[in-house]
């Protein structure tokens, strides 16, 4: 180990054969992006069990396989400590969860260097956050987009980190999101099993793709409340893929109020929603439920749903 360099053991079953490396990788460690995987492939950090570095982050996977990960600490960088207001809904030395509004990114990147939720934790935390994330997401174990609001989870120490870790890649994590999504699922309740990945025509974007092609992601869906040209629903995650709410509900046609990317509200929702100022998606985590990493207790916390969001079904009840 150099300096305070983690090494984590990663052991690769006969699924990962023949995945590139950076894929395997990915998969086996979901709290890592794959582009910071290749980065540390690139930078010979991954060896195998006979101590030789893999430098190519394309080479062809063998499995099963036992290989090792030199993880750098994180690095303050440009992430400082910032006196901002946190709403904390459960804390203790190991991990904290907090209630997000909408508005606030969740970790330093282009465009949003300070200001962000991380920024928020190193100076309620005291920088006392786990470094698998690396060095921009120091204690992140899994994130929510800046406009959607509710509970999200960080780590302080590396041992909770990846026992919460564990939980998000076994889909064992109870997360339930609510929307006002546009018009009334019919049927009422059912389950979004559609594979999620980036968009051909818009890096930025995500959609439903080919299986195979992307990765696998399965939404339910329960209707609350029918309102006037929209519906109140719960939507309980058996994966957690980027923007999957909001993908898989404008890919049965039910798009969430204000998403400005996945769909745009025609008329009259539309003038409810310009005349109240509402610009984000609908979208709130209300729900989170995992087993405490380090006490094997059951962590259940519910978060009410922000001003914006009641007013708004207020304005649009029957």
């Amino acid at each position: 180990m150099q300096g305070d360099d983690q090494i984590l053991t990663i052991a690769l079953d006969g699924s990962a054969a023949g995945l590139r490396l950076d894929r395997a990788l990915a998969d086996a460690l979901p709290d890592l992006s794959r582009e910071r995987l290749k980065n540390l492939i690139k930078g010979g950090r991954v060896t195998d069990d006979s101590g030789a570095i893999l430098w190519d982050p394309a080479i062809k996977a063998t499995a099963p396989a036992t290989l090792s990960l030199r993880l750098p600490a994180p690095a303050p960088a440009h992430n400082i400590a910032q006196d901002l207001d946190l709403v904390i809904a459960y804390e203790d030395e190991h991990l904290i969860v907090v209630d997000k509004p909408a508005g606030m990114v969740v970790h330093p990147a282009a465009g949003n260097l300070d200001g962000t939720m991380v920024n928020a934790l190193l100076h309620h935390c005291r920088g006392q956050l786990s470094g698998i994330g690396g060095v921009a997401r120091p204690g992140i174990v899994h994130r929510i987009d800046k406009d959607t609001s509710g509970l999200i989870v960080a780590a302080k120490h590396d041992k909770a980190h990846e026992g919460l870790a564990r939980q998000f890649a076994a889909h064992s994590i109870d997360r339930r999101y609510i929307a006002i999504a546009t018009g009334r699922p019919m049927p009422a309740s059912g389950t979004v099993d559609a594979a999620l990945g980036r968009s051909s025509t818009n890096r930025k974007k995500m959609a439903v793709v080919a299986p195979g092609r992307g990765k696998h992601a399965i939404t339910h869906y329960r209707t609350l409340e029918p309102l006037s040209f929209a519906s109140v629903v719960e939507c309980r995650l058996e994966t957690g893929r980027t923007h999957q709410v909001r993908v898989h509900m404008a890919h049965i046609g039910h798009p969430l109020l204000g998403d400005p990317v996945y769909g745009r509200a025609r008329k009259p929702l539309s003038d409810v929603l310009k005349a109240r100022g509402f610009a984000r998606q609908a979208l709130h985590a209300a729900h989170l439920a995992f087993i405490h990493p380090v006490n094997g207790k059951k962590i259940a916390l519910d978060s009410e749903l922000p001003a914006d969001m009641r007013e708004l079904i207020n304005e649009l009840r029957i």
